[in-house]
């Protein structure tokens, strides 16, 4: 088995998260006593949301490219980002290491190819939804349409995912908010919607809604499971 390992701490909140779906994962596909092997760095998010804000990327590439290093030292084979935002500067971080990164939008694309949709609705931070990271990797890597919220509905996306997911909070106001925008992406041809921010699983689930909901948190720890494990399943 390879030794995963997480950068996390943005927020914290979705990185117990990443830590249990990998770990009852593994347990699922190995059982008995079987749990991964994880090298997880967690770093403190106040100074990072603060660069984030303030337009500093190359402080937090900075910053996080030391953060991984530290991941590779402490023995993992591969790297997750375990947030989406942060993946704006996964291309310094990669360079930093010499291990893989498992790119959440990848993942996300994957499963978005194996069902055959063509034209998906993104919600995130505004980092995410706005520039062109992200979306535009899915555009140009891999032929999707991606489609996001208006002005107005992506500040309140992520007024929700700053001033509440990330603290841990999650209200049924902002819930009825997030399905609203959701059923608006529906409406404008969106065939399925990626919670595009590591908390909004926290905060919406596909039993609130019928379209096909993408939880990045999800998709990512299951890659990270078939990577971790490929070696260990070719021997069985």
């Amino acid at each position: 088995m390879k030794t995963i390992g997480l950068l996390g701490g943005m927020s914290w909140e979705s990185t117990s998260g990443y830590y249990r779906a990998i770990n009852t994962g593994v347990k699922e596909k190995l059982g008995g006593l079987h749990s991964a092997k994880i090298a997880l760095y967690s770093v403190d998010f106040e100074p990072i949301e603060k660069l984030q804000h303030s337009g500093n990327w190359q402080g937090t590439a900075e910053m996080l490219s030391h953060a991984a290093q530290k991941v590779e030292l402490a023995g993992a084979d591969f790297l997750l980002i375990c947030t989406n935002t942060m993946h704006k500067v996964a291309p310094q971080i990669a360079q930093a290491i010499n291990i893989p990164l498992l790119h959440i939008a990848d993942a996300t694309a994957e499963v978005l190819v194996n069902k055959g949709i063509k034209t998906v609705g993104l919600l995130g931070t505004a980092f995410t939804m706005e520039q062109d990271f992200y979306k535009g990797r899915l555009k140009d890597h891999y032929g999707l349409n991606v489609l996001t919220p208006n002005e107005a509905d992506r500040k309140i996306v992520h007024n929700v995912i700053y001033q509440e997911l990330c603290l841990g909070n999650s209200t049924a106001a902002s819930k009825t908010q997030y399905l609203r925008i959701i059923a608006s992406l529906a409406a404008s041809g969106a065939e399925a919607v990626i919670l595009g921010c590591t908390e909004i699983g926290m905060l919406v689930a596909q039993a609130d809604t019928k379209i096909p909901l993408l939880d990045t948190t999800y998709i990512h720890a299951q890659k990270a499971i078939e990577w971790a494990l490929s070696d260990v399943i070719q021997k069985n």
